[in-house]
C-alpha cells in the first residue's frame, strides 16, 4: 500500500539529525524526492542526502532560520522549486532550545522557544498550502511531543506548551483545509534518544524516564518513522485528519 508514496515530492525541516533524518531516509527508500532541510547542521543533512542516493533515491538538501517568518517562507517555496510541487510538509524542525525554570524565562528566550516551535509550524504550513492546493491536495504532518499532553519534564514549561500549541493548530487547520484534499495530523514523540536528549536530559533524568514507559526504554528515532509514513500515504491513512499520533512506548495512554 505504500507504493502511493512512489514518486512523492515531501519537505521535511529538521531533517539533518534525529527523527527527522530517519524519516527522511525511509522516504527516500520509498520512492519520495525528498528536500532535507537543516539550518546549523550541514555536514549531517550532507549526509542524509548522501545515504538516501546511495540507495537509489533522490534528495537535495536547503539550508535557513525556520524560527524567522521569511525564512520559514522562503524554505518551503523553494523547496517547492527543486522539487516541481509540493505533496507532503513534515513540520519537524524544533528544540527544547534550554531547560529553564518558569521563574528565570526572559523575554528572549520565550521567542527563541516560541519562534522555533510554534512561529516555524505556522509559516511553513501557510506557505505550503498554496502549493498543496495547486498539486490537488496533500498531507501536512506535525511533529508534537508527549510534552504537549504531560506538561514535560523540569524545566520544560515553554517547550510543552509550544508542542500543545501544535497539536491544536494540527486540528484547526484538518477543518479548515479538509474541503482542498489536505489533511494534517502529527505525532508526538514521546522520550526518544536523539541530539534533544542528549543535550538536555543527564543519565539521572533519562532513567527516571525510562521507568516511566511500559515497554521499559528509551525509543530511538526509527521508532518514529512508520507513524510518518503511516499519514503521509493516502491509501495507508487516507480516511484521517486532526489526529496526534502518540509514539512513546505507553508512557502515556490517553
Amino acid at each position: 500500500m505504500l507504493n502511493d508514496l512512489k514518486g512523492k515530492r515531501v519537505l521535511i525541516t529538521g531533517a539533518s539529525t534525529g527523527i527527522g533524518a530517519a524519516t527522511a531516509v525511509e522516504f527516500g527508500r520509498l520512492g519520495s524526492h525528498v528536500v532535507v532541510h537543516y539550518n546549523s547542521s550541514e555536514d549531517d543533512a550532507k549526509a542524509v542526502v548522501e545515504t538516501i542516493r546511495k540507495a537509489g533515491g533522490k534528495a537535495d538538501m536547503l539550508k535557513g532560520d525556520v524560527s524567522t517568518s521569511a525564512e520559514a517562507i522562503r524554505v518551503v517555496d523553494e523547496a517547492a522549486g527543486v522539487l516541481g510541487g509540493l505533496d507532503v510538509l513534515i513540520n519537524n524542525a524544533g528544540a527544547l532550545v534550554q531547560r529553564m525554570s518558569l521563574t528565570e524565562i526572559t523575554d528572549d528566550f520565550y521567542d527563541r522557544v516560541l519562534d522555533l516551535n510554534v512561529r516555524s509550524v505556522v509559516m511553513a504550513s501557510k506557505a505550503a498550502v498554496p502549493h498543496l492546493k495547486k498539486a490537488g491536495g496533500g498531507t501536512v504532518i506535525n511533529t508534537s511531543s508527549v510534552a504537549a499532553r504531560n506538561g514535560g519534564g523540569p524545566g520544560a514549561a515553554l517547550y510543552a506548551s509550544s508542542k500543545a500549541f501544535v497539536s491544536n493548530l494540527t486540528r484547526n487547520m484538518a477543518k479548515e483545509y479538509a474541503g482542498d484534499n489536505i489533511r494534517v495530523n502529527a505525532v508526538a514523540p514521546g522520550v526518544i534518544m536523539t541530539p534533544f536528549h542528549q543535550r538536555f536530559s543527564t543519565a539521572e533524568m533519562l532513567e527516571a524516564m525510562r521507568k516511566t514507559i511500559v515497554m521499559g526504554r528509551i525509543g530511538e528515532p526509527q521508532d518514529c518513522v512508520g507513524a510518518y509514513v503511516f499519514l503521509a500515504s493516502p491509501a495507508m491513512s487516507g480516511y484521517l485528519t486532526g489526529q496526534v499520533i502518540e509514539v512513546n512506548g505507553g508512557q502515556l495512554m490517553p
